[in-house]
């Protein structure tokens, strides 16, 4: 049963990361709505939200739009905005440093919280198949997004059977010892470091797998927290009274959201950042074109 609210929930800090706007696998309407659930005193925009790999100006959803519109309200709304580039947006690395209102543009950030420093970045530099292979790696993304676009077909005709949702790229990276191997080597890679330069937190994005858990060396232990993303997993983290915790959407609260229509908007690069850029120096002016979209 859906339950309609119109009440935020306050929400320290909101980590989010891995949204892929412009892929097919991207389930902005649901981040849309926790959105519009939520009421935070800071976002982090953890890398690869618009995959400018992928994009391409045929496919660019209003439900897409919708998502950037969001996090464009809340920074009009003085809500800082850290927007953390990946490896999918890397083309924004050079604008590291750049901050538009309460929007900014950086490669990783260090935050001081309850006394505790956190150490956050997206997690590509760890990655070698990144650093060697990035054509390989591009590939793997388009093959990626194909077994995504299967998955939601399989589970459309398992709702409609009444059977249960499967994943198929979880049954798969749960399946091959290599994925396994990848993600453990990963989150070892990262506390290292981060316990070495003294942090108590290290949160990632980048591999699609949502975590929180403790990790010891000889050295000490961090926390090494990983966001997800909302193409599989929709989850994200959340700080509040000196805790971390990992959100997962479940379709039972429902916010309002008019015109939910999906209609393609078509756009290049450069329009897109065109229209975000119309959209920081102007939010929610009435004769904003993209308004009413």
């Amino acid at each position: 049963m859906k339950i309609m609210s119109s009440l935020r929930r306050e929400v320290e800090i909101v980590v989010i990361s891995d949204i892929h706007l412009g892929t097919y696998g991207c389930h902005a309407k649901e981040l849309v709505r926790y959105l519009k659930s939520i009421k935070p005193s800071m976002i982090v925009l953890n890398g690869d939200i618009i995959d400018i790999w992928q994009f391409s100006k045929n496919y660019f959803p209003k439900s897409h739009m919708k998502v950037l519109r969001e996090i464009i309200r809340f920074a009009s709304k003085g809500v800082p905005v850290y927007y953390i580039t990946g490896n999918h947006d890397e083309m924004l690395r050079r604008f590291s440093g750049f901050s538009l209102g309460n929007l900014e543009i950086n490669n990783k950030l260090i935050l001081d919280l309850d006394g505790k420093k956190a150490w956050i970045f997206h997690g590509d530099v760890f990655d070698v198949t990144m650093q060697h292979a990035k054509w390989l790696t591009k590939l793997g993304a388009i093959g990626y997004d194909l077994l995504i676009l299967l998955n939601r077909f399989t589970n459309f005709i398992l709702e409609k059977t009444g059977r249960e949702k499967i994943s198929l790229s979880k049954k798969i990276k749960n399946s091959v010892k290599k994925a396994v191997k990848f993600i453990n080597d990963f989150e070892v890679t990262c506390a290292d470091i981060a316990i070495s330069n003294k942090y108590d937190y290290v949160i990632c994005g980048h591999i699609h797998h949502p975590e929180i858990k403790e990790i010891k060396n000889d050295n000490g232990s961090v926390t090494y927290l990983n966001s997800g993303d909302w193409v599989e997993n929709l989850t994200a983290l959340e700080y509040n009274n000196g805790e971390w915790s990992l959100y997962k959407y479940e379709d039972t609260v429902e916010i309002e959201i008019l015109n939910e229509d999906d209609d393609i908007v078509s756009m290049d690069n450069k329009d897109l950042f065109k229209m975000l850029f119309a959209e920081l120096n102007n939010p929610g002016l009435p004769n904003n074109p993209n308004n009413n979209k």
